[in-house]
């Protein structure tokens, strides 16, 4: 049976007036709607019907009332197959509404806003919209329902199709899409007030859709899936499908890259940097600079850079084997030579990734999950030089490469030791037992690349517990280091340093990472 009444109560009114129009002068369809959606209908010359006439009752307490009427959910629910259904919506003046365009209060972005009220976003959770969704999602059966902007073609062009009506198999799409939006929203709700909560009934959930499967997951024999809005923050430009692996390095490396802001370039195995340099000019010299760390970690690994890749960049890093390649951009002449290699990944970074590395970090947990602020903002390198404690006080350019160096080491992971220069990395000791072995790896790593820690400053993403790390750095050749500081034996430390006339600096915040 061809649609015949539609109600239309929208807040991204984004088409909808073509919509409606479509839906008037072609179908002679009957218009509902309510509000500023009514207002858009009728400046556009547009026959409407307010809803609040329609069911003869007023728009009540500033609007929070105007759809919870027996007429418009009666209209939506009730079964155009059963006699007793038709006969209770006869004797009770209720007519069929065939169509519902509705989408919600703008509850998310309304919380997004970094000053949102409480009273702002209670304002902004919608009772009505949901209710008539579910309604109208629940009688799929005979009702089409639309939250979607993106849907009124396709609904147009079935009713063309349908003499005036949809098929069965549209509007349970449309239903289940329905579902899937109204469970998102409640979702969001309950985190945003859950967030306010500090009780023990305060609580955390998501419902995000399948955006691909993954080849697999650590390893062949695993199954993985990516879920919710990644084709968002990056783009996969060429090359094979991407792994679970690969995510997590690709999410480590754009970590890194956006703590910097001169022209850098990193590479990265395994989530952790085995090379950052920089430049100010030269993409090019960046990646010799991060390359000169580790010559043979960068072999399947990840590069990542905060400029677009270069042409001259492109041309020395298509002579080795490379996983994943990272830019915010892609000169022509770039693309050119990397789409040689067929299988390379070549991933474009959008701005929206700046945003998601403000949203919270969630991990499995037993039974559960954990969810953890991101350690996205770079801690303690105000006021450096206010935070020495030792009796020598750091030049300028051991400043400097205390910067870079604390900008490092924040993304290896603990027990993390960085050498650095002002402008380069020259060797790094992740993810072992103790901070000493870490050290001591970081050296050997330095001379197996044949670079000379003498006048290196050397950063610790935790406190030294011992004075014996600090010796191992001592005894290779660095003048300077920067740590958080906070051990018992602080103390101990201070004086290894002291009589090394080696510089040290307390940023009060650590940067550990599992």
């Amino acid at each position: 049976m061809a649609i015949q009444r539609a109600l239309l109560s929208v807040s991204n009114k984004t088409d909808l007036v073509d919509f409606a129009r479509t839906l008037h002068e072609e179908f002679q369809v009957e218009l509902l709607s309510t509000g500023g959606t009514a207002k858009a209908l009728r400046e556009a010359n547009l026959p409407v019907i307010d809803v609040s006439d329609y069911t003869e009752a007023p728009e009540l307490f500033e609007g929070r009332v105007k759809t919870l009427h027996p007429k418009v959910h009666g209209g939506l629910l009730h079964k155009r197959d059963s006699e007793e259904h038709l006969r209770q919506a006869k004797e009770n003046g209720i007519e069929p509404i065939d169509l519902v365009v509705v989408n919600l209060y703008p509850f998310e972005e309304t919380v997004a806003k970094e000053e949102v009220t409480m009273e702002e976003a209670i304002e902004n959770i919608d009772i009505g919209g949901p209710s008539m969704l579910r309604s109208a999602a629940k009688n799929a059966t005979s009702v089409t329902v639309v939250t979607d902007p993106e849907d009124y073609e396709r609904v147009l062009e079935e009713m063309r199709s349908h003499e005036g009506d949809t098929s069965l198999r549209l509007r349970e799409e449309l239903s289940l899409k329905v579902f899937k939006r109204t469970a998102d929203y409640d979702t969001a709700i309950a985190n945003y007030l859950g967030k306010c909560d500090d009780s023990t009934t305060a609580c955390f959930s998501t419902t995000l859709p399948l955006e691909r499967e993954l080849r697999y997951g650590d390893n062949p024999h695993q199954k993985a899936r990516l879920y919710g809005s990644f084709g968002d923050h990056f783009s996969k430009l060429q090359g094979k499908e991407l792994s679970y692996t690969n995510i997590l390095d690709i999410e480590a490396a754009a970590d890194l890259i956006l703590d910097f802001r001169r022209p850098t370039v990193a590479i990265l195995k395994h989530t952790n940097p085995c090379g950052v340099g920089q430049d100010d000019e030269d993409l090019r010299m960046a990646w010799q600079k991060a390359f000169e760390t580790d010559r043979q970690a960068p072999f399947g690994g990840v590069i990542v850079c905060n400029r677009p890749l270069t042409e001259s960049l492109a041309r020395v890093i298509s002579e080795i084997f490379t996983d994943v390649i990272i830019a915010p951009d892609f000169e022509s002449e770039a693309r050119a030579i990397l789409q040689k290699k067929k299988n390379l990944r070549l991933m474009k970074m959008h701005e929206a990734y700046k945003r998601a590395k403000k949203e919270p970090l969630l991990r499995s947990a037993p039974g559960g999950l954990m969810v953890m602020d991101r350690d996205h903002t770079v801690m303690g390198l105000d006021k450096l030089e206010e935070k020495v404690v030792t009796e020598r006080p750091p030049t300028e350019e051991e400043l400097r490469a205390m910067r870079f160096a604390w900008r490092v080491v924040k993304h290896v992971k603990s027990n993390a030791i960085v050498f650095a220069s002002t402008d380069s990395t020259i060797g790094i000791g992740a993810g072992q037992m103790s901070r000493v072995d870490s050290s001591r790896i970081a050296v050997w790593k330095a001379e197996e690349a044949g670079l000379p820690l003498k006048g290196s400053v050397i950063a610790s993403d935790a406190m030294f517990p011992f004075a014996d790390g600090l010796e191992a750095a001592i005894k290779a050749g660095a003048t300077a280091c920067i740590q958080p500081g906070g051990s018992v034996r602080d103390e101990e430390v201070i004086t290894a340093a002291n009589e090394a006339d080696l510089s040290m600096v307390f940023t009060g915040h650590r940067h550990f990472r599992h």
